[in-house]
């Protein structure tokens, strides 16, 4: 191995500032945003507990379960999230996944599904913590914005057909597929509640025209609450309007889910896909916050906070929490820049489960159902995917597969469909980078970055090729490929490859390179490389692919030794 003016290895990167090493709780909360927090607190108190209750119904739990959610759980990530506004929350893919996860082990609303849910959720727990002590946020990469457009999609869809058979007053098999249920729910319209439908109507025009009329208002609080005293005053429950019923009073108690280790093992895959839906969801929200508003976060910190929320709600009878997205930016709206709210409404909350539980027995399920409809509907996706359509075929492809899979097939087999799709997607991406002869504009000063024409050399004899990726098993054969087209084309001497962009090579890629080197041997070509990475220099000796091979700082330091220029005619 031979250096040309070899290079010196890029400085070591600094050590994290002292403000990102260390973030404490409640942070950004001055006295002088105090109030402003408290107001925030308060409008997500409204926005939180009509939601946390249908979510409930959608997972087959008792409403209780959404609520204790928003005590514990809150409390936990609130003072260990590094995020200042990502809201915590059992949402609508969260209850759906739990509902589709839990309906085969157990009767949805029994004793045993309840013990099963905390148990999901303790496992999700520890999953979160072990992704935060490993530091595997990235695997929420995989899951890139098509795949979450078209999974969260699937899920919003079927939770659409519950929330208007609920709304209809039509009784159909929540637990069963999708299929299943739109035929329940148009062979069961012929016992449609005319009342379930004029309030549901009812709920879905103050929604509507509400949020267009002031945005600020919490309308689904306001929807429950006029709902109520409209079924009191009318009698509707006996007219055969669902209510919500008895809620158990009480403060959260601690619990331990009691079940035998092989059903612990069944509750292992969803938790999993829990885990990843609500990490690919919201780091994701958590990050693009952060950079909005000018704060530092850190993935590991949101993870370890989730694994905490979660480890809560499993021991006090709630179930699994993800990343709300419309309560963050509800809150951004009303000028949150703090976890207190979510205090605040952990505290609201407690305060309506001991004193106030009799207050929600006459809920009418209707507007329970018409106020998740409209919370779920911006979930499918529609404009996301018409988007997709017109900017990247095969990006719609993957999101329209991922909203058959999770709907059809259910959201468990949803997520390892999307990452099939996903690793499908990135390998092939990777599998045909950009490999380019680049051109000399015979500017000395210049450096070598513009693509030649094809078949034209960088300089006479010589072939400055440059891989826009590492070299693995997925390009290796593309790339061996391309040099020896470029070799043939130009009949050169000397061939350079450009490692700039080479972050690593695997060992099917060596095994490609080791080829490539012999059959430029064998051409009598000679091969060198430039601009090499410090790190990459180390893998290639470990790797024994350098011995023999002129190292260059530059492509011009290349061109200048191997193709120099002309002597000038004599006189």
């Amino acid at each position: 191995m031979t250096d040309q003016h070899a290079g010196t290895p890029a400085p070591s990167s600094e050590a994290a500032p002292a403000h990102l090493s260390r973030i404490r709780p409640l942070a950004g909360l001055t006295g002088r945003n105090a109030f402003r927090e408290i107001l925030a607190g308060i409008t997500l108190l409204a926005i939180a507990v009509p939601l946390n209750i249908g979510y409930a119904q959608i997972a087959g739990l008792p409403a209780t379960a959404g609520l204790y959610a928003l005590v514990v759980p809150s409390i936990l990530y609130a003072l260990t999230v590094s995020s200042r506004q990502l809201v915590a929350s059992p949402d609508a893919a969260a209850a759906a996944l739990v509902a589709s996860s839990l309906g085969g082990l157990a009767v949805a609303g029994a004793k045993d599904y309840i013990t099963l849910a905390l148990a999901q959720a303790l496992i999700g727990g520890v999953l979160f913590l072990l992704c935060a002590f490993f530091k595997l946020g990235f695997l929420a990469d995989f899951l890139s914005k098509p795949i979450l457009i078209g999974f969260v999609g699937g899920l919003a869809l079927d939770i659409l057909v519950s929330q208007v058979a609920k709304m209809l007053g039509v009784s159909i098999d929540s637990g069963g597929g999708f299929v299943d249920k739109v035929i329940g729910l148009f062979s069961g319209l012929g016992t449609l509640n005319v009342w379930s439908l004029l309030i549901s109507l009812g709920a879905l025009a103050v929604l509507l025209v509400g949020r267009r009329l002031a945005r600020a208002v919490p309308w689904a609080l306001v929807v429950l609450i006029a709902a109520t005293i409209v079924v009191i005053l009318t009698g509707a429950e006996k007219a055969g309007v669902a209510v919500l019923g008895k809620v158990e009073a009480g403060p959260p108690t601690f619990t331990w889910p009691v079940v035998d280790w092989v059903t612990w093992l069944q509750l292992i895959p969803s938790a999993i896909a829990l885990t990843l839906v609500t990490m690919g969801e919201g780091l994701l929200v958590s990050r693009s916050y952060g950079e909005k508003r000018g704060y530092p976060t850190r993935p590991n910190r949101e993870l370890f906070a989730f694994g905490l929320s979660n480890l809560g709600a499993g021991v006090t009878g709630a179930f699994t929490v993800g990343a709300s997205t419309s309560r963050t930016a509800a809150m951004d709206q009303a000028g949150s820049r703090t976890q207190l709210p979510s205090i605040i409404t952990a505290a609201g909350t407690l305060a309506l489960l001991v004193f106030g539980t009799t207050l929600l027995e006459h809920i009418p399920s209707p507007a329970i159902g018409a106020i998740v409809a409209v919370a779920v509907v911006p979930l499918l996706g529609i404009p996301d995917l018409v988007s997709l359509w017109r900017q990247d075929g095969f990006e719609f492809a993957i999101a329209v597969a991922c909203f058959l899979g999770s709907l059809l097939l259910g959201p468990i087999a949803g997520i390892f469909i999307a990452f099939i799709l996903a690793v499908i997607n990135v390998t092939r991406r990777a599998a045909n980078p950009a490999i380019d002869t680049l051109a000399d504009d015979g500017d000395p000063q210049d450096s070598l970055l513009e693509a030649a024409e094809p078949g034209r050399p960088t300089a006479p004899g010589v072939v400055v090729i440059r891989l826009a990726a590492p070299l693995f098993f997925a390009n290796s054969s593309n790339f061996e490929l391309a040099v020896k087209r470029a070799v043939r084309a130009t009949d050169a001497k000397h061939v350079v490859l450009d490692m700039e962009a080479v972050t690593d090579v695997d060992v099917t890629g060596a095994e490609s390179f080791r080829g490539l080197r012999g059959w430029l041997g064998g051409r009598g070509v000679d091969l060198g490389l430039s601009r090499l990475r410090p790190g990459l220099r180390d893998r290639l000796e470990h790797l024994e692919l350098i011995d023999g091979v002129s190292i260059y700082d530059t492509n011009r330091t290349a061109l200048v030794a191997l193709a120099p220029p002309a002597a000038p005619p004599l006189r």
